[in-house]
């Protein structure tokens, strides 16, 4: 399993879309009770979720790992995890940071990638030209991402995105997708 996080705003959603060009990934498609955003569609970007969906199924124990984010659930789901191992294959996750970092604590096998922003101004930047967030919203992702990115250290690698193909190429290869079989798989699906 490979798990990329980083700030909102630092391209994970970007470099993830690129790594999903290698018919060895398969990409988990997270569950969320926030709105769908124009252009998104149920199943592909999210599984969009009532708040008591999702916390039936989370209490019915069909998430590897849960949080809460800007007042929003998110979830990973475990049979398509499962699903994706068996037939030895990267079941690659997005994740925000604090649901990687519960994994981690938890001691769940996988490659945990980091991906930061060159500096906090070009992350202000780039969240700023989404246009999708009041200014009080974007202060509040801003420090969000200030804390996130001191926690950086306890993942097992950090990939600086400040050009998108190297920072491509770079995870390709944590990941082991840069020729043939996917490496670090072993036959049961478990990380090596």
């Amino acid at each position: 399993m490979l798990l990329v996080s980083g700030p909102s705003g630092c391209g994970k959603s970007t470099i993830c879309r690129r790594l999903l060009t290698d018919d060895r990934v398969v990409f988990s498609v997270s569950a969320t009770t926030r709105p769908m955003r124009p252009g998104e569609v149920d199943g592909r970007d999210y599984h969009f979720l009532s708040a008591q969906e999702f916390r039936a199924r989370r209490d019915a124990g069909e998430f590897i790992e849960s949080a809460e984010v800007h007042g929003n659930m998110y979830g990973t789901l475990r049979r398509p995890m499962e699903a994706a191992l068996a037939a030895g294959r990267v079941f690659l996750v997005e994740i925000d940071v604090q649901g990687a970092l519960q994994l981690k604590s938890l001691e769940v096998p996988g490659i945990f990638v980091f991906i930061a922003p060159p500096s906090m101004e070009i992350l202000r930047e780039r969240l700023a030209g989404r246009g999708t967030e009041s200014p009080k919203v974007l202060e509040r992702r801003l420090q969000k991402a200030e804390d996130e990115c001191r926690e950086r250290e306890r993942y097992d690698h950090v990939v600086v995105n400040d050009e998108l193909e190297t920072a491509v190429n770079e995870v390709r290869r944590i990941a082991g997708l840069e020729t043939g079989p996917v490496a670090g798989l072993a036959s049961d699906g478990a990380i090596r």
